[in-house]
């Protein structure tokens, strides 16, 4: 895995398990991420498929990207 993609998922992690969102919380969209992150969208939306993979975030059509209730696993 690239520094881009280590550093973008370390980001996203840290936003989730901080407690901003809250159990159930919406993710910002990939655009915003990929802007606010420096990162190009393909990246952004990359890892978000990985941590939805591993039960971290949820990804509902048409809305974007959720934090799961439960994240014991990421802290």
């Amino acid at each position: 895995m690239g520094e881009v993609t280590e550093r973008v998922e370390r980001s996203i992690r840290e936003l989730i398990t901080s407690g901003d969102l809250g159990p159930g919380g919406r993710l910002p969209s990939e655009r915003t991420l990929a802007a606010e992150l420096e990162a190009g969208r393909t990246t952004v939306r990359l890892v978000l498929m990985k941590l939805a993979a591993e039960g971290i975030v949820r990804s509902e059509h048409g809305r974007g990207y959720f934090a799961n209730a439960a994240n014991d696993e990421t802290k």
